[in-house]
């Protein structure tokens, strides 16, 4: 099967039942494009979590403040009218779950996966960017009005040799 269609389904899968069972929500759309990792300025929250073992790479969550704390009172069952600690915990569990989820579904194909703790940010005008060049599937979902992104990238992982290869002890795996 194709890597590609793999996470893609597992992403849009995973991202469904989580909100649903997690958050009695649906989720509607599903659009995927594939970019190269940009820059472009964010206001909002976005969470990330690496991933590593044979292949590396990093899952992420983006959506709007307003939407973060609808994420917070459906999981936490709390009131959150703007984004503070409990909001920014929610939205990193939300995106351990969905990345989490999609981790397993590779792990199949790729051999075991570890996952990072989730680092969040919130705040307007802000860019993130990945230091590799590799591309980003995106898939962009609603829950109701309010848009939700949720992207991968990965790619096979470099490992070192007991044997150096000229000046640089690394080689990238065959896969």
């Amino acid at each position: 099967m194709n890597l590609h269609h793999t996470i893609v389904e597992s992403l849009i899968r995973s991202a469904g039942d989580v909100f649903s069972t997690m958050l009695g929500g649906q989720l509607t759309g599903g659009e995927v494009t594939v970019d190269a990792a940009s820059a472009e300025p964010n206001d909002g929250v976005v969470s990330f979590i690496g991933i590593a073992g044979s292949w590396a790479g990093t899952g992420s969550l983006t959506c709007s403040p307003a939407m973060a704390c609808r994420i917070c009172a459906a999981l936490l069952m709390t009131e959150a009218t703007s984004v503070n600690e409990d909001v920014l915990d929610a939205v990193a569990e939300l995106t351990n779950m969905i990345i989490g989820s999609v981790k397993t579904d590779l792990e199949s194909q790729l051999g075991p996966l570890g996952l990072s703790i989730p680092t969040v940010v919130f705040g307007r005008n802000f860019k993130t960017r990945s230091a590799g060049t590799n591309e980003w599937i995106h898939v962009g979902f609603h829950w109701d009005e309010d848009p939700l992104l949720i992207k991968m990238c990965l790619a096979p992982s470099e490992k070192s040799h007991a044997v150096p290869h000229g000046a640089s002890p690394v080689c990238a795996l065959e896969i």
